[in-house]
């Protein structure tokens, strides 16, 4: 484990993803886990990332990660 947690309140299992947000668009990305310390990512487990929903009219881009 790296010592990141999901951002989700009261939740202490690992982040697996990063979800970014893109107001303008409406849109919504959940992709791997993104680099540390941006003030806009948020980082989700497993169990987050797969129960994630936004707002009516907004579309989420899940990208997967690549596997050799």
């Amino acid at each position: 484990m790296d010592g990141r947690l999901c951002s989700k309140v009261t939740c202490a299992r690992e982040a697996v993803a990063t979800l970014t947000y893109d107001y303008g668009d409406q849109m919504a990305a959940l992709g791997p886990l993104g680099g540390s310390g941006h003030p806009h990512a948020h980082d989700l487990c497993a169990q987050h990332a797969d129960r994630l929903s936004v707002p009516a009219g907004w579309i989420v881009v899940r990208h997967e990660a690549l596997r050799a």
